[in-house]
């Protein structure tokens, strides 16, 4: 009994719980009103209940993770308005973002012609080559990719390599000491259980690139492992996956955002990446990073609005499909005005409460029209495209995590030729799935997704 006794003593009293509460909750309202944060309400009641109910435990989370934009907005540039450009463009400049510029593009069709396209961009660097991806793979593929760059760098060119913090939890200690010993360097991105870094921890760096000489950008959905290419010991089976490389000023674009999230890591002044000397012939296209180091959800605002001037279709094509409301509003409503909206997805991803939570979303904009097919295998590519003259194709899924918390890139296509490309691409994979059909949920499925929704995803 006098153990009892002695534990209860811990426990606080009403009046000391109360100042708690009331203090955990003033941090929130004061860290939310000086940093500008804009969430969705689902978020904003989800954190205040839990601060609320349990302070002790969700007060260092939402310190942790709570987070999500890293500079207050600034006042963005207004957009061109001579020479008027495509209004998917004027948006991203006025994020205060690189214009479109004419690029020579190449995708490439399957995981043979992506590994190949990646090679040259390796072997073709004669001076500088950064590497930002969130894994590489501890697999044949993996071991090829360190093995040149270290060669790379043996010969004398600058080798940067970024990795997310939670990515390099899977690589190898010898891949890191091949590397260094070959005189390249390597930066972790927001390392996990590093002591000295500040900050949210779940902010993760999704953007991939390889870029030669600030004029070559290799990009897309891939990550540098086998099972986004040919496959591997763990993946026979290589997943559906879009890449592409260019040359062009989106190449520069990627290289000042590879640098400033190079800098931000190592703490040290961006460099200053020059447009280049490079003249390509080409099709306008432009990049559009997403992430928490911008002023706007660039990616976000650029689809919401897509959706509501497309006029005859949008196609999309996703690993994981857990939108927020605002994008799905959005998609719904161009499919109940008559704009044919397909979206492509795994029956079964890599991710089963990705699987779980999607269904909600789904059943409701099944209702309004949408079609969704589901693959009958894992497809990690990301794009979208909208009418004839739109198209987007990066590292952005269409879920809240992707366009609202991680580090993202895409790059915005605005040519007849690289439009009709991918939409051919995402038409095709689609036809191999079947049409999703709803069906109404009990009630314990329902609340289940309910509340992965609000916590899980929000964080």
């Amino acid at each position: 009994m006098n153990r009892i006794d002695d534990w209860l003593d811990w426990l606080p009293s009403p009046s000391q719980h109360l100042l708690v509460v009331t203090f955990a909750l003033l941090v929130y309202v004061l860290t939310s009103r000086a940093k500008r944060e804009q969430r969705a309400p689902s978020t904003a009641i989800a954190w205040v209940m839990g601060l609320a109910l349990m302070p002790y435990v969700i007060l260092p989370m939402y310190l942790l993770f709570g987070q999500r934009k890293l500079r207050p907005a600034g006042s963005p540039r207004p957009p061109r308005a001579n020479p008027a450009g495509h209004w998917a463009a004027d948006l991203v400049e006025s994020f205060g973002l690189a214009p479109p510029g004419p690029c020579a593009v190449r995708f490439h069709s399957d995981g043979a012609a992506a590994r190949d396209a990646l090679f040259e961009v390796v072997e073709g660097a004669r001076v500088r080559l950064d590497i930002c991806t969130f894994i590489i793979g501890d697999d044949a593929l993996g071991h090829d990719v360190i093995n040149r760059l270290a060669r790379r760098a043996r010969d004398g060119v600058k080798v940067r390599v970024l990795l997310d913090g939670f990515g390099a939890l899977s690589l190898p200690r010898s891949h890191f000491d091949t590397l260094r010993d070959a005189g390249a360097e390597i930066a972790v991105f927001r390392p996990i259980f590093s002591l000295r870094r500040t900050g949210p921890r779940n902010l993760r760096n999704h953007r991939k690139f390889t870029i030669a000489d600030d004029q070559w950008l290799w990009s897309g959905g891939r990550n540098l492992a086998g099972e986004y290419f040919t496959g591997n010991d763990d993946h026979p089976v290589p997943w559906r996956d879009l890449s592409f490389d260019l040359q062009g000023s989106v190449a520069a674009a990627a290289a000042r955002q590879f640098d400033h999230d190079w800098s931000s890591v190592r703490g040290r002044k961006p460099r200053e990446v020059a447009a280049g000397d490079v003249h390509v012939e080409g099709e306008f296209a432009q990049l559009l990073p997403s992430g928490p180091d911008q002023t706007e959800d660039t990616a976000q605002a650029l689809l919401i609005d897509a959706c509501f001037r497309a006029e005859h279709r949008v196609l999309a094509i996703t690993p994981y499909f857990v939108p927020g409301d605002g994008l799905r509003d959005a998609l719904r409503l161009a499919a109940r005005r008559g704009v044919q909206v397909t979206i492509a997805i795994p029956a079964q991803s890599n991710h089963r409460l990705a699987d779980f939570v999607r269904a909600r979303a789904m059943r409701d904009l099944t209702r309004a029209g949408v079609i969704f097919r589901m693959l009958p295998f894992m497809a990690h590519a990301k794009a979208v495209v909208v009418d004839d003259d739109l198209a987007l194709c990066g590292s952005i899924n269409l879920d809240m995590r992707s366009l609202l918390i991680n580090h993202e890139a895409a790059v915005v296509f605005y040519g007849h030729s690289q439009v009709d490309w991918l939409a051919q691409w995402i038409e095709t994979t689609a036809s191999a799935g079947d049409t999703y059909r709803a069906r109404q949920p009990g009630l314990i499925r329902d609340v289940a997704e309910g509340l992965l929704l609000t916590i899980a995803f929000q964080l």
